[in-house]
């Protein structure tokens, strides 16, 4: 990788905004609207640390799926299906990324998140438990309804989960 390729992306350093020769021509295909939304999307992400030209294959799924969420952010309606997109985040990040979701729903976004972290459950606004166990055990719809329902309900793992983590 080198030098110019392994600097982070930051507010002042957007990937559109790169002054390679290569870079220069990909840059003038986005509008200066389109690359200001990019890089607001991508720093509300919480992806400030990444650099520039950082192979795929060393991200984290859930850093793969907020990376493909941030290109998406400022296009129009939509609905967004995200699979554990928690997954090696820090609980700070985590938060961040609640607060996306909350924006994009504040949008006028559907978003469905396939999540086992009790934060982002009890963050939800609907709950869909599968269960009553994993792999051929599982697979039936065992509760539906808010965070706060199943945690009163406790008759699922997920509901006993969630809890303790609400500390109920």
């Amino acid at each position: 990788m080198s030098s110019r390729s392994a600097r982070p992306f930051g507010p002042a350093q957007r990937p559109c905004a790169t002054k390679s020769s290569a870079s220069s021509r990909r840059s003038r295909a986005f509008s200066a609207a389109r690359c200001n939304a990019f890089g607001r999307a991508f720093d509300s992400q919480a992806l400030g640390y990444l650099s520039l030209g950082q192979p795929l294959p060393t991200l984290s799924g859930g850093e793969r799926q907020r990376l493909k969420l941030a290109t998406h952010l400022a296009e129009k309606g939509g609905v967004y299906v995200l699979d554990e997109p928690t997954t090696g985040l820090h609980l700070a990040d985590v938060e961040q990324l609640l607060g996306l979701l909350d924006r994009l729903v504040d949008s006028g976004k559907s978003v469905i998140v396939i999540n086992h972290h009790q934060a982002v459950m009890a963050h939800a606004d609907w709950i869909i438990d599968l269960g009553p166990g994993a792999g051929h055990d599982g697979g039936r719809i065992v509760f539906e309804g808010t965070p706060a329902d199943l945690v009163a309900a406790g008759s699922t793992l997920t509901g006993e989960h969630l809890a303790a983590y609400v500390g109920t």
